[in-house]
């Protein structure tokens, strides 16, 4: 005797040892032995072998007509054996019988189970359903694999043009086109960037980074709305000063510019003058929620998102030969340097100059300052500004960190064609710490840390950078920076790209004048402000690092090199002697912090800006005069970096060097 069963949704048949009434001991056509309960049994039989069954039973269902079985069975549940004997008009074979239990078991959508062997036929209305569903799939699956197939080929697919930012950085697994993409990277091997890459989807690389920070940080566009420009005040007095701002050759938005006038008891008035947008843009205006959306521009190699419109910025920007809106603070400082009393006034400041860091330091460097040597503009003025600077540093005993790096200027002309896409860079190295970065620093502290005590003192809440133990953070509450050795620091001298220094400056203008605080102590806006800068300039500083890297990637596929050096951070972190690039190299072990060591270049994923290379050997040192350069220990935290003003950190904030405005020193 042989029998039929289901085990684990599948049948079986095997041959009958011992038969218990209750139990049965069964050995299948693989001899392995197993108990069944007797209710497990469908179908007990003699002919044919046990192991012929089920082969010829399903070879006699594929003749069988599923439309036709669910024509011909009741409504009521039912066996598949007595259906079989209605189907057969005869008592069926055992091949019979489990044709018909075959059949009805493979068509789920026809005929629903009830129990072990028996069987209700769905109504027609749920048929109807389900085949329309079984339909819709199948055109589906089809739709993905046509889609799947021409990504392989290197075509893009009509359905994925209007889709592509979505099916990169933020793919919904529920749509097709995501399934197609995700079957053709299965398929080919490659990432999905690659393959949109290769079927012209994305232009570059390049156009991939930077799609991916647009669609996560301006999804609605860079586009500014239109709004109404607002018109600087005309009733300002005008300062009797002869103002100069010092910047990068890049530089548009000139937030603040230095005077110096002669006092008649002896020593000088020394002016800080901050770019005043606060007096044109009005808290709760459209041009506010424009700022308040941005907080801040956003920097990267060979491009920059403004804060502001650029109209705007062109309205109070401190341009040359233009008397601009400034927030001014007056230092009086003695022949010795020693300061006197310090005074602020809302006023207009005429500009006389805007001068550039490559006109200037060639003439005014550490080479040539305190030496006679020929003159030149501004001479005067920069080298009492530097003495000046040198005795502030002095006092805040805290003398500027990290003097022997160096920021990296990223220049990139777009009219160059190369193979990685539109865009040749220049990269420039320029020493951290120059005369220029210090006075300017140093200048920009006493205004910051000198307007943050002031409001503090009259009970003006402001937006505070604090460091305590190493660790740095925003607080809308005064307290001591530790790196820089001063009481308090308040973002106030970059109003025209950080909303956290606009903030501030509605402040300062109403301490000023003695008017009520625009943000009143106990502001929920201005901590939910200080909090959304925060965060929002933390992803605009890692969206700039990766850039860097990227950029630093395209100079080395540009100069076609094989071979590169680099100097050993710690264990087998290396940073490349010619450009700002931090990575692991993993045949690397064993060798000192400080060695110099040669790498051959063994590829690039420029769609990841990664390097990968392979340790060839030690190099001897640099010359004694040439020390090898210091890595602060934030670079540490791969990737490196930023270097633009936009993400000055805590230390002396400049009025810009690399590419844009680059910080003067670490955090």
């Amino acid at each position: 005797m042989n029998v039929l069963f289901e085990e684990d949704g599948s049948f079986k048949t095997g041959t009958v040892l011992a038969d218990n009434d209750s139990s049965l001991q069964v050995e299948t056509a693989t001899g392995k032995r197993v108990k069944l309960k007797s209710t497990a049994v469908l179908l007990r039989f003699t002919a044919p072998a046990a192991g012929e069954l089920l082969p010829r039973a399903e070879a006699e269902a594929a003749g069988l007509e599923t439309e036709f079985l669910w024509e011909m069975c009741s409504d009521d549940e039912f066996a598949f054996a007595d259906f079989a004997a209605d189907y057969y008009g005869h008592a069926p074979s055992a091949v019979e019988a489990t044709a018909i239990l075959v059949g009805l078991f493979g068509s789920p959508v026809h005929f629903h189970r009830k129990g072990r062997g028996r069987f209700r036929k769905a109504p027609a209305d749920i048929l109807k359903a389900a085949l329309a569903g079984q339909e819709k799939k199948r055109l589906q699956q089809e739709a993905v694999d046509r889609m799947k197939t021409e990504l392989v080929a290197g075509q893009l697919p009509a359905e994925f043009v209007a889709i592509v930012p979505q099916l990169l950085y933020k793919p919904d697994r529920n749509r097709l086109e995501a399934k197609a993409l995700e079957a053709a990277c299965a398929e080919s091997g490659r990432t999905p960037a690659r393959l949109l890459l290769e079927a012209g989807a994305i232009k570059s690389s390049y156009d991939y980074l930077y799609g991916r920070f647009l669609f996560e940080q301006f999804p609605d566009g860079t586009d500014f709305p239109p709004v109404d420009l607002p018109a600087p005040p005309e009733d300002l007095p005008l300062a009797d000063v002869q103002a100069f701002s010092i910047d990068d050759a890049t530089t548009t938005e000139i937030d603040d510019a230095l005077s110096i006038t002669p006092r008649a008891e002896g020593g000088w008035r020394i002016g800080i003058h901050i770019a005043a947008p606060a007096l044109g843009i009005a808290r709760g205006t459209p041009l506010d929620a424009i700022a308040r959306q941005r907080l801040s521009t956003v920097y990267m190699p060979g491009n920059k998102l403004t804060m502001l419109p650029d109209a705007v910025v062109d309205t109070f920007t401190l341009g040359e030969g233009q008397a601009r809106p400034a927030l001014s603070m007056y230092v009086d400082v003695n022949r010795d340097y020693t300061t006197g009393s310090i005074e602020s006034r809302v006023e207009r400041v005429p500009v006389v100059a805007n001068l550039r860091h490559h006109d200037i330091e060639p003439m005014f460097n550490e080479n040539t300052i305190g030496e006679e040597g020929p003159d030149y503009p501004w001479k005067r003025e920069l080298t009492l500004l530097w003495e000046f600077a040198c005795v502030l540093e002095a006092g805040r005993g805290k003398p500027s960190a990290n003097q022997n790096t160096h920021d990296y200027n990223f220049y990139v002309d777009w009219d160059v064609q190369t193979q990685d896409g539109p865009g040749s860079v220049r990269i420039e190295r320029r020493k951290r710490g120059s005369p220029l970065d210090k006075l300017v620093s140093e200048l920009m502290i006493l205004a910051n840390s000198t307007w943050g005590k002031q409001l503090s003192e009259a009970g003006y809440p402001a937006i505070y950078r604090a460091q305590a133990q190493g660790r740095v953070r925003m607080t809308t509450s005064a307290a001591p920076h530790e790196g820089l050795g001063v009481d308090c620091y308040a973002w106030s001298t970059s109003p025209l790209r950080r909303y956290v220094d606009l903030a501030n400056q509605w402040q300062l203008i109403a301490w000023a004048r003695g008017e009520p605080a625009p943000f009143p102590k106990g502001s929920v806006d201005l901590a939910a402000a200080m909090n959304d800068f925060d965060l929002t300039y933390t992803a605009y500083a890692d969206f700039q690092r990766g850039m860097e890297r990227y950029w630093c990637l395209r100079w080395l596929r540009q100069q076609g090199v094989k071979e590169v050096s680099a100097r050993v951070v710690r264990e087998n972190i290396v940073r490349l002697e010619d450009v700002p690039y931090i990575f692991k190299v993993h045949s690397l072990s064993n060798v000192h912090p400080g060695t110099r060591v040669q790498l051959s270049i063994e590829s690039y994923d420029m769609m990841a800006a990664e390097l990968r290379c392979k340790f060839v050997a030690i190099l001897p040192p640099l010359d004694s005069a040439e020390p090898g350069e210091e890595i602060d220990e934030a670079d540490l935290v791969l990737p490196p970096e930023p270097t633009e003003a936009a993400t000055q950190t805590d230390q002396p904030e400049p009025a810009g060097t690399s590419g844009e405005e680059a910080s003067a020193a670490a955090s």
